[in-house]
């Protein structure tokens, strides 16, 4: 997931609740307590080593102008409680009324909007965390013109004990309640480990059969120079050697989505509608440079180069071999600095370093390619298993727009994309998945290139703009996200302006369903920032004060809404 320093996560906070309702009061609720990540976020800051810190505040919100929102401000509370609480008993849940769907709004021909769900939305084991509280939160995305959520399918939750056994059961009741809702789904088949990147609130590792395997073969995860493993995928070196029990990662990957296919054959097409292939940490099509976990990396280091399993060793011994020069074939540069180094720190880096030499071109075109024959190896994998099935297939690309202003790139060299001030790296990835009629997934669509560390070379409007370019040269459809969790009308304003007003999104999901998006002002934000999106070009006469007001009286719909099923979640 992309960086901004700008906007430091911290821990969630909420208001307490009381219930509304019933005669007797109910005990104060606060969602920051039962929402509290299970992994401390640290605070997000821009540290240049031997320099001082830079730190940026978060752009102001717009006070609230509504004279409605002190009457849906109750009811709004209680969407929070419905949140927080954790409800383990099944409830007898009724036909769904909404308020304010994408008919009633006016939405045009816009962009549609997704919502992600909370990482642990299904528990291991089976079972959809604090059901009752999930029904009543989709409820009201409904009632807000949201087209539909992404939920993670993963790996280390359904094949968790024994290869080839899945279970599927909290993910079936999860489809069953958004196709009761109304809500479309995007399932991210999610081979990588929850917990050692930017907004982790849980952690979910690999399936367990998995992780023993490498730990009999430790070079079954990524390496760095330093021999420090990394077990949030599967290093994509062994992608065909069969190691896992029997089978190799790409045909387990593939099993499992075929399973997932035959499981939900009658949901494909009318609430499944995308399927994002899972290709490497966070999801996203990299390698594991800028590992968070145990403090290994800190915005905005440039991230180290991942190929020293002796899986990755041997394929680069065997291209330096070919290319004539064996010598280069016994590892990445010495000289790339480390996870903390900034650019000019690193000669490899600098800049007439030897990222621009010929053994520069030569090491970068290999780290890059292995990558890019990963996609397309899973990529393959997927069109086959979800041909005919009605579904979009998707790939996430992360935002890497520290440095990019710098001629190297490095922080984008070191996670697989090859791309400097001298080659676009990005378009080899868009044909790769137009091959294969994928949608480019790109994230950081929120950030403005004036809220990041001018020192950091930070350029995220940038990235996007050469990200959609290459999207439209290779005719493959754009999708978007936010990197970080924003609610303020700056960060619509520019999702809107790149996503309807810019080069045209196929999609844009919204990074991410909690507490905070349910109070009182970041709801009325967010029902008028979905209006918006849905309108599109169409809207973009009326001013955002004017969305607004129209949006107030969807706002107020919500409250009986989620007033109404959270009574039930409290009486049930």
């Amino acid at each position: 997931m992309a960086l901004n320093l700008g906007h430091q996560i911290g821990v969630l906070c909420g208001t307490p609740v009381a219930e509304h309702g019933g005669e007797q009061p109910a005990t104060a609720v606060s969602a920051a307590a039962v929402w509290r990540p299970q992994v401390p976020l640290a605070n997000l800051r821009c540290r240049r080593l031997g320099a001082g810190e830079i730190d940026q505040m978060s752009p102001p919100v717009s006070p609230c102008r509504s004279p409605v929102l002190g009457a849906t401000r109750p009811d709004l509370s209680v969407a929070c409680q419905a949140l927080v609480t954790d409800a383990a008993a099944e409830t007898a849940e009724g036909e769904v009324r909404e308020y304010g769907g994408r008919a009633e709004m006016g939405m045009g021909k816009g962009v549609p909007v997704y919502v992600m769900l909370p990482l642990d939305t299904v528990r291991p084991g089976g079972g959809v965390n604090r059901r009752k509280a999930m029904n009543a939160s989709l409820q009201a995305l409904k009632s807000a013109g949201v087209e539909g959520v992404m939920v993670d399918v993963w790996w280390g939750i359904v094949e968790a004990e024994r290869p080839g056994e899945y279970d599927w059961g909290g993910y079936s009741d999860l489809m069953e309640m958004a196709r009761r809702i109304g809500l479309k789904v995007q399932a991210v088949m999610s081979f990588h480990q929850c917990g050692g990147n930017v907004g982790d609130s849980c952690t979910i590792p690999l399936p367990r059969w998995v992780l023993e395997e490498m730990e009999k073969d430790p070079d079954l995860a990524y390496t760095d120079q330093w021999g420090r493993r990394n077990y949030e995928y599967v290093s994509l070196g062994c992608d065909a050697l069969p190691l896992l029990k029997g089978r190799t990662p790409a045909q387990c990957y593939a099993d499992f989505m075929r399973a997932f296919r035959d499981r939900f054959q009658p949901r494909l097409g009318s609430t499944i509608v995308e399927i994002q292939v899972g290709m490497g940490p966070a999801g996203e099509l990299r390698f594991p440079s800028y590992p968070e976990l145990n403090g290994t990396w800190k915005y905005p280091g440039i991230g180290a180069f991942q190929c020293y399993d002796k899986y990755m060793l041997s394929s680069l011994k065997a291209a330096a071999e070919v290319a004539g020069k064996p010598e280069w074939g016994h590892g990445g540069p010495s000289d790339a600095g480390n996870y903390n180094s900034w650019p000019e720190d690193a000669p490899f880096f600098q800049r007439e370093g030897g990222w621009n030499g010929p053994y520069g071109e030569f090491f970068l075109t290999w780290y890059s390619q292995m990558l890019l024959d990963h996609g397309e190896r899973v990529l393959s994998a997927a069109t086959s298993v979800f041909h005919g099935a009605g579904v979009k297939i998707s790939v996430k690309v992360a935002g890497i727009h520290w440095h990019y202003g710098t001629r190297s790139h490095a922080p984008e060299l070191t996670a697989g994309y090859y791309n400097t001030r001298f080659r676009d790296g990005y378009l080899p990835i868009a044909q790769m998945l137009g091959r294969h009629g994928a949608v480019f997934n790109f994230t950081c669509v929120e950030m403005r290139d004036e809220e990041q560390s001018g020192e950091a070379c930070c350029r995220p409007e940038g990235l996007v703009r050469q990200v959609a370019a290459a999207a439209r040269a290779a005719g493959v459809g754009l999708a978007g996200e936010n990197a970080l969790p924003r609610y303020d009308e700056t960060a619509h304003d520019q999702i809107v302006q790149t996503a309807v007003e810019g080069e045209k999104m196929k999609a844009f999901t919204y990074l991410r369903m909690g507490p905070d998006l349910f109070q009182p002002d970041n709801w009325r934000r967010f029902v008028a920032f979905v209006k918006r999106m849905g309108e599109g070009r169409e809207g973009g006469g009326q001013c955002r004060e004017q969305v607004e007001r129209e949006a107030e009286k969807f706002v107020h719909a919500t409250g009986p809404l989620v007033q109404e099923a959270a009574v039930a979640l409290m009486n049930g």
